[in-house]
């Protein structure tokens, strides 16, 4: 079995503010360290069980935050960016199955450590086909367009439940209990680390008993809107050819599939300025 672990920083064990997350912090170096234990403790579940090659995706900031020496030698690491797939890079590397670890919920979700999509400074809201959708919906269903299914995912308990609201059967690892957007209640990392190993190794262990969810799929056409923080942004991005600019800070295009569409949505934002 050959197993993408999706990874980004705002849901890793202990996180509580962006002084944990953000390069050039004091905190930050601390917080890397147990970003790559949290993604060391998943391979050690899922290897338990029988998943055999690990493609480790560092989707926080600009890819450069798992400290390569420090992680498990079974996984290869994609890093740096921009990358072709971004947070899904590997969805296309003929993996059978992918987990989500230290994701965050969706922006403006009440509870929530760090809620924010895609970019904290720029969009405001994200719909695909007009549900609302955060990082995990958006890149488990660029998986699901390969066929791979998001059988874990571990973060705050909003994520969880965020999660299983797409993928019912999801397994979920909760690490804290969000209180504000910057507050919450946290385990120390060795307990939570435990959680990730054995809800990875119970995973691994469903998918290879037939029981994994199926992959997320939108089907074809898909729908993006995306909601600016600020009218000059979205007055950038109507610039891209195929957008239709519906209000003030909205803007709207279609692509044929999951994947188009999750590069012109990652163009639209670069597009704009802070």
């Amino acid at each position: 079995m050959k197993l993408l672990i999706a990874c980004d920083m705002e849901g890793i064990s202990g996180v509580v503010n962006w002084d944990h997350v953000t390069p050039g912090h004091a905190e930050y170096q601390r917080f890397r360290r147990i970003m790559t234990q949290d993604v060391n403790a998943a391979i050690a579940g899922a290897a338990a069980a029988g998943a055999t090659e690990f493609l480790v995706t560092d989707g926080h900031w600009s890819g450069s935050n798992i400290l390569v020496e420090e992680l498990d030698p079974r996984a290869v690491l994609n890093c740096g960016s921009p990358s072709p797939m971004s947070m899904a890079s590997g969805a296309d590397a003929g993996v059978d199955a992918a987990f989500f670890i230290g994701y965050h919920a969706r922006i403006g979700t009440p509870n929530a450590v760090l809620d924010h999509t895609w970019s904290s400074r720029r969009v405001a809201n994200l719909w695909i086909n007009g549900r609302l959708t955060g990082e995990f919906g958006l890149n488990a269903a660029v998986c699901g367009h390969y066929g791979v299914p998001a059988l874990l995912i571990s973060g705050d308990q909003s994520v969880c439940a965020e999660a299983r609201e797409w993928v019912g059967e999801i397994e979920t690892v909760q690490v804290k209990r969000a209180s504000g957007r910057e507050s919450a209640s946290v385990l120390p990392p060795a307990v939570a680390q435990e959680k990730i190993r054995a809800g990875a190794e119970a995973a691994v262990r469903r998918f290879f008993e037939g029981k994994a969810p199926a992959p997320l799929q939108l089907g074809a056409p898909v729908t993006f809107t995306i909601e600016y923080f600020y009218t000059v942004m979205a007055d950038s991005a109507s610039l891209m050819p195929g957008v239709k600019r519906l209000d003030g800070r909205r803007i709207e295009f279609s692509a044929e599939d999951i994947v188009s569409g999750f590069r012109a949505f990652r163009a639209a934002v670069n597009l704009v300025s802070i």
